[in-house]
């Protein structure tokens, strides 16, 4: 199922920089989440394994079922919303995986998720929306008018958000030492500005869901871009230093505003 990556040039120099000695390997086959039986065959290729587990109480009766089994004691690797890159450090030393869905991508934006995923797992922020929000999951929950699917949708964007507020200065200094994925930082980001623009439309003819306007919008914060209303309150020095208090915050607000048609 793994296959260990070779990683050069402009990635390796940030690995040595973010994540010394972590591995990145090349998944055989795509997932969401990994079958524990298969994540264990990580313990391979690293030193020894490290699963996490939360309190129940933090997870509401309704969430779904992955959120659950994320919370116990059973080791998971990778998550719904992770993207084509995943990285967990349940394992010691932390792992990068890289899932099939990206064959035929550009190499250079293959490297800068596969240098993205390094500079966070070496950061020490949270690996998961759950140990972000803690108990106030539930606070958000109850703040937002939203299924239980939706709802675990605008967690995992609230907590790309606060990642990209603590990442984007990294990527913004890769300009001159690493070109390569400085370049491809910022093309990313380009990328994204025309779907940025139409958000706010997309919303008010609820042409977009909010759950996929807020994964869009939170996503972009990375890049340093301008977040068009009601995303734009987290692209904030107040987000990154108040973290889950204030996302709950921003959504109880958020909604009570658009009740009122705001």
């Amino acid at each position: 199922m793994f296959r260990e990556r070779e990683v050069t040039g402009e990635v390796a120099a940030v690995r040595e920089a973010h994540a010394p000695g972590a591995v990145v390997v090349d998944c055989e086959r795509d997932f969401e989440t990994l079958d524990p039986a298969v994540a264990e065959d990580l313990a391979l290729l690293t030193d020894r394994l490290d699963p996490a587990g939360y309190p129940a109480a933090w997870v509401p009766e309704d969430a779904p079922e992955q959120l659950h089994r994320y919370a116990s004691d059973a080791f998971t690797v990778g998550m719904p919303g992770d993207g084509g890159v995943a990285w967990t450090r349940q394992t010691d030393p932390p792992v990068v995986l890289v899932k099939p869905r990206l064959r035929g991508s550009p190499d250079v934006f293959v490297d800068f998720l596969v240098a993205e995923a390094l500079v966070q797992a070496g950061s020490g922020l949270p690996e998961h929306f759950l140990p972000f929000f803690e108990a106030r999951y539930r606070d958000l929950a109850a703040a937002v008018p939203l299924g239980p699917a939706d709802t675990y949708q605008l967690a995992a964007a609230l907590r790309e958000a606060y990642l990209g507020l603590h990442t984007r200065e990294i990527s913004a200094e890769w300009d001159g030492e690493y070109p390569a994925l400085f370049d491809a930082w910022h093309d990313a980001g380009e990328r994204l500005e025309p779907r940025l623009a139409d958000l706010p439309g997309e919303l008010a003819r609820e042409e977009t869901g909010f759950g996929d306007a807020a994964e869009l919008a939170c996503s972009a914060i990375k890049h340093a871009v301008e977040i068009p209303a009601p995303f734009g309150a987290l692209d904030t020095a107040a987000y990154r230093e108040h973290g889950p208090t204030y996302a709950v915050a921003w959504a109880e607000k958020t909604f009570a505003a658009l009740d009122h048609g705001e």
